[in-house]
């Protein structure tokens, strides 16, 4: 078995803002893997957050052994954006392999389209409005928050896309004090979630702290290990492949979380079609679907995904699985 990693830069439509940076390109890592006869595709972004690098994830990968499985994979690496990309190939190689797709030989239901969030970019009140009002036609937005000014931002979005549904991404930058104060007016906009209000290693906050709007683990939860420590706390898992180490975590977080009484919603970080073609099965009957990381971007795969008024379709086996 051969693995190449190649990094690859994916421009995005327009900056990206979050309460951590700003961004104007996807840098994202894409694994080939060949058995000779057929090769799979995978791909992750590194994340900063968690200490990835592109160098470091590569090196990760390179370190691999000449032969492993896809089950003796989960022990050699551990989870994260590493994990994640060589996971997906070898779904992606044992689909080609087979004849089958992906979701056959996983034991899943065939998947069909399901409505994705759109991601406004964190901006001042004014630009956000406008973000907002062009594209008030989309039935779901996320607005990236996570500053002590946010009310104005959050007045704006709803006045600029007052049908639209809508949910929030703090991205650990609020406070307990800060999201109590904003808890009632998210009720009264009518904000459906909230992701992440609180830093990581500070929700304990959130323990015996009224919910009145669901509240969902982001970068609290990365795969079932991660699980007990979000009791009480949360109402939500977000899953994202490149935290969970990939697609065959991924589905064991989701049947674990819904098992334990969380909903579910299945996000991404900013890559291509590839990285989000994993997450499609994932997806199937989430609460909330967030993988629009193709719609910001300028350019795309080859053969990406379909996104129409349906939402966002599986795969085509000429892109994955």
């Amino acid at each position: 078995m051969k693995i190449t990693v190649t990094p690859d830069v994916f421009k995005l439509a327009q900056v990206f803002t979050i309460s951590r940076g700003s961004r104007t390109e996807a840098k994202v890592l894409t694994v080939r893997v060949e058995d000779g006869d057929h090769v799979g595709w995978g791909e992750c972004v590194p994340y900063a957050r968690y200490d990835e690098t592109l160098e470091s994830v590569t090196a990760q990968i390179e370190a691999l052994p000449d032969v492993f499985t896809r089950a003796e994979l989960q022990s050699l690496l551990p989870a994260g954006a590493a994990r994640n990309a060589v996971d997906c190939a070898l779904w992606d190689l044992e689909a080609k392999k087979a004849g089958k797709p992906v979701w056959e030989l996983a034991g899943l239901d065939q998947p069909g389209p399901e409505i994705t969030a759109y991601t406004l970019s964190l901006a001042s009140p004014e630009e956000m409005q406008k973000q907002a009002a062009e594209n008030a036609h989309r039935p779901l937005l996320k607005i990236k928050l996570g500053t002590p000014e946010d009310m104005p931002r959050l007045e704006a979005v709803r006045a600029g896309a007052p049908e639209a549904r809508i949910i929030i991404d703090a991205n650990e930058g609020w406070s307990a004090e800060v999201y109590a104060e904003l808890a009632p007016h998210l009720v009264r906009l009518g904000v459906e979630l909230v992701e992440q209000p609180l830093p990581a290693g500070e929700d304990e906050a959130l323990i015996g702290m009224e919910r009145p709007v669901p509240v969902c683990a982001d970068e609290s939860a990365h795969d079932c290990a991660s699980l007990p420590k979000l009791k009480g706390k949360y109402d939500v898992v977000n899953i994202k492949l490149d935290k969970t180490g990939g697609l065959t975590e991924a589905l064991k977080l989701r049947d674990a979380a819904l098992a334990e009484g969380y909903q579910v919603m299945v996000g991404c970080m900013v890559g291509s079609s590839l990285a989000m073609a994993p997450a499609t099965l994932v997806a199937q009957g989430a609460l909330v679907t967030d993988l629009d990381g193709p719609l910001l971007l300028a350019e795309d795969r080859p053969e990406p995904l379909t996104f129409d008024a349906e939402g966002v379709h599986p795969p085509r086996p000429a892109l994955w699985g």
